[in-house]
Order: structure tokens, then C-alpha cells, then sequence
């Protein structure tokens, strides 16, 4: 199959998909603080939005970017260069303010909405997520190349290579919503081991990109 990446570069991918599902952002906040205010079902549907987003996210890049390799291989390159400054950068940032997992309080019962509510809500936070829409622009393309005549096929193989690896964490986390997020606001430290792993690993890759392009 023409499409699927090497063995080294999956791995690598798949570790690097791994550590980003792990880090919490805005749409872990919004799945566990639905299923503790409306339940597990509701919380599944904002699962089931983002998703939703984050195929748009994939479609969109492998088309645009494949359109992008047969306009000017050139502007990949500087896209490809780019992303691997917003990967330092992400490092940078990681290290500096660190995760901003919170779950605010509310007064009040807990509080019954509709599904279709949950899932737009999720959809929505997902596809407008400015960091979402520059990250999939600038982490796809790390793993393809540009002389790749199976680049689109690549990049929308990766992008639902990603969805399938982050559903069954996604899905432990809703499942225990209650427990995790008691525990990681209880435990800091963890989730600043996480910023440092998260640093690490995109430090990597960016300075393996720069090192690439310098051949």
C-alpha cells in the first residue's frame, strides 16, 4: 500500500501522537467537565465532534498541502522549515506556562443538555482551535516528503492514524472523568513531567527537521 507510511516513521508518529492525546488542552477540559456536569453519553458526543473536526483538519491539509508540493516544492520546504520552529516554539512554551488543565467550579445541580448541543460544542472548540489547525499544518507534513508522488494518500492515512490512536485514551478518559480529574489537579508534578516529555520529544523531531533540510 503506497499510502502507509515506513515502519520507523508510524512508530515515531504514533509515540509523538501518544504524548500530544496525553497533554491535557482544550478538548480534554471540555470531554471531562462534561461528563462530570452532564454525564458519560453527553461527553462521548463532544468526543464524537472533535473528531468530526479533526477530519476536517485532515482533509484539508493533505489536500492543501499535496497542492501546495505540486505548486512550489520550494514553499513546502518553507512550511516544513516553519513547523519545525512552531515545534521548538511549542517546546518553549510547554516548559514556560506548562499545562492549563482546570476545571471550574460551578454552582447548581448537575445540568442536563442536548446531545446535539455536546456535539457542536465539541466540533466547534476543535475546528476553530487556532493551535489545532497550526499544529496539524506543521506536524503532518514532518512526516512526509516532498518528492513523495503518494503525499496526499500519506498525509490523510496520518491524520486518521492519529484519530484512531487518540480514541481508546480519549475514551478511558471520559470513562474515568471523576477520578482523573480530581487526580491531576491534585498532582501537578505529573502534568509538568508531561511538559518536560512534551518538550523533549518536539525538540527532537524540530532539530532533526533542521539538521535534514541542512543536507
Amino acid at each position: 500500500m503506497d499510502f502507509v507510511p515506513s515502519l520507523p516513521t508510524l512508530l515515531t508518529f504514533a509515540a509523538a501522537c501518544m504524548l500530544l492525546t496525553l497533554t491535557p488542552g482544550p478538548d480534554m477540559t471540555l470531554q471531562i467537565g462534561r461528563a462530570l456536569k452532564e454525564g458519560r453519553s453527553s461527553a462521548f458526543m463532544v468526543l464524537l465532534g472533535t473528531n468530526i473536526g479533526l477530519v476536517i483538519h485532515t482533509v484539508l491539509v493533505a489536500f492543501g498541502i499535496s497542492a501546495l508540493i505540486v505548486a512550489s516544492p520550494a514553499a513546502f520546504f518553507v512550511l516544513k522549515t516553519g513547523g519545525a520552529a512552531y515545534l521548538l516554539w511549542l517546546a518553549f512554551h510547554a516548559i514556560r506556562k506548562g499545562s492549563n488543565f482546570v476545571m471550574a467550579a460551578e454552582a447548581g445541580v448537575e445540568r442536563r443538555g442536548s446531545h446535539m448541543e455536546a456535539l457542536l460544542n465539541g466540533f466547534w472548540v476543535n475546528l476553530l482551535n487556532p493551535k489545532v489547525i497550526i499544529f496539524f499544518m506543521t506536524f503532518l507534513p514532518q512526516f512526509v516528503q516532498a518528492s513523495d508522488p503518494h503525499v496526499t494518500g500519506k498525509l490523510l492515512f496520518l491524520g486518521f492514524y492519529f484519530i484512531a490512536l487518540a480514541l481508546p485514551v480519549t475514551i478511558a478518559i471520559i470513562l474515568a472523568a471523576g477520578w482523573l480529574s480530581g487526580w491531576l489537579m491534585a498532582n501537578r508534578r505529573v502534568l509538568r513531567w508531561i511538559d518536560y516529555t512534551f518538550a523533549g520529544v518536539f525538540s527532537i523531531f524540530a532539530v532533526k527537521i533542521f539538521f535534514t533540510h541542512a543536507r
